[in-house]
């Protein structure tokens, strides 16, 4: 059984399931995201949240079910399309150029808006020369907005794991997305550091008008920060809710958060 897209939602997951072999890392699940929500999706290791995540973005297909965005089927596309629609997101092993530089990691990213073909851009012939310094300039205000201007020539490969988090952040933020997914954006981050990107990530969806997707392992920090949280274990999505509703479920309790509520 399907659920029907309400006016409010962004995003429609409906009975989405991905096998393996004879394991079921996505099972039968269904859930709506409404629009410039933050949207938790919180579980045990294995749960199947990056597997969901990598099916909302195109970069495996799903076994049955399907993923609406904006009440159309993306779930058969490549993951360059579904990105120019409006859906980007960061990965749970940052995936930056290390060879690159800040600037160039978002510029790249920036591109997949240009219009011009390979041959105008190798000539420079318009209207290529002036989408390069469009996509120069916005990359240089991401990388502000998220504290990185001053190390805009720097390869990335010599910034530090939080710093490289910023970056692949602003590279996604250069997708123009209306739906950004972070697949574990606090990792490996000090408890000022969660503090610090709560606040940052409840400013990009009041300044872009963004639907936020997240995957945390850091509880404390999806309780205070997601407007809903979705609970998967072993694939199937056991609890469904706001986060005080959320917390104190039983079933949640027994599969992830242990001891009392």
């Amino acid at each position: 059984m399907t659920t029907t897209m309400s006016e409010t939602s962004v995003l429609s997951i409906e009975t989405l399931t991905r096998r393996f072999g004879g394991l079921a890392a996505v099972n039968q699940v269904s859930f709506q995201v409404k629009a410039d929500e933050i949207f938790g999706l919180i579980g045990p290791n294995g749960a199947g949240k990056t597997t969901l995540f990598n099916l909302i973005t195109g970069l495996i297909v799903p076994s049955s079910g399907q993923v609406l965005f904006r009440k159309e089927r993306i779930s058969q596309l490549r993951p360059h399309r579904i990105a120019r629609k409006g859906i980007a997101r960061t990965f749970q092993n940052v995936r930056l150029f290390g060879e690159l530089s800040a600037l160039e990691n978002v510029m790249i990213a920036r591109h997949i808006h240009n219009r011009s073909d390979l041959f105008r851009g190798i000539l420079a012939l318009p209207p290529a020369p002036l989408q390069e310094q469009q996509t120069r300039a916005k990359a240089e205000e991401l990388l502000d907005l998220v504290g990185l201007s001053d190390r805009r020539q720097e390869k990335a490969r010599n910034f530090a794991y939080g710093d490289q988090r910023r970056l692949e952040i602003a590279r996604a933020l250069a997708l123009d997305p209306q739906v950004l997914l972070l697949d574990e954006p606090a990792a490996g981050m000090n408890p000022s550091e969660k503090h610090q990107l709560s606040e940052f990530i409840r400013s990009i969806r009041e300044q872009f008008k963004l639907t936020i997707l997240l995957i945390e392992h850091h509880v404390p920090l999806v309780m205070g920060l997601c407007d809903r949280i979705a609970v998967l274990d072993f694939g199937q999505l056991i609890a469904l809710g706001e986060p005080a509703v959320v917390k104190n479920d039983p079933a949640v309790i027994a599969a992830y958060l242990g001891g009392e509520p």
